[in-house]
């Protein structure tokens, strides 16, 4: 049950339909050349050192610090979120092993466990996260402006909506890590 909540932190990342929301492995299918180029391509990381150097950097500060200057506010589930998916993603393509990939999760577990009470309140911390990021792109000529926020924020609602079963966020409620962890 922990490995599912600690993999379900990243289910607002991606709404593919070949993601996977329940598993380490962040694909239905096998296809690390997939995670590999999604790496490169979104994250400029290419090598087991820069991928090590962006989790870092998203532990300490990430796109959090910004949303404290304009805000006031520290909304760490976006930056959580995107960690646990590059995390996956970099076990998805072999620069870093099952075991250096689950120790990374189990790190931030204690910050965001202790944050956040709920996935509610989650999902509101990673949407003005979304937003504080998207609306700092928008300078940026050469970026393609990602989904829109209410794409964004139609999936977190799905994700949030207790009549759906296959939802992570359903299959490992939030208290879920704060109890003896137990077979799903």
């Amino acid at each position: 049950m922990h490995q599912l909540w600690m993999v379900s932190l990243s289910a607002p990342v991606s709404r593919d339909r070949n993601a996977s929301r329940i598993t380490l492995y962040p694909f239905t299918r096998i296809d690390d050349e997939a995670a590999g180029r999604w790496l490169a391509d979104q994250w400029e990381i290419t090598s087991r050192e820069q991928l090590i150097g962006r989790l870092d950097g998203l532990a300490r500060t990430g796109y959090r610090a910004r949303a404290h200057r304009l805000l006031g506010v520290s909304p760490l589930a976006w930056d959580a979120a995107l960690y646990v998916d590059i995390t996956r993603r970099g076990f998805g393509c072999g620069m870093i092993s099952e075991a250096e990939a689950w120790t990374a999760l189990k790190n931030i577990v204690p910050t965001v466990a202790g944050t956040y009470v709920s996935w509610h309140e989650y999902a509101d911390h990673y949407v003005l996260g979304r937003r504080v990021w998207r609306d700092g792109l928008r300078g940026n000529p050469e970026v393609d402006l990602p989904a829109p926020q209410a794409v964004a924020e139609a999936h977190l609602r799905a994700l949030l909506d207790p009549a759906d079963p296959s939802s992570p966020w359903n299959l490992a409620p939030w208290d879920a890590i704060h109890r003896p962890d137990h077979a799903r």
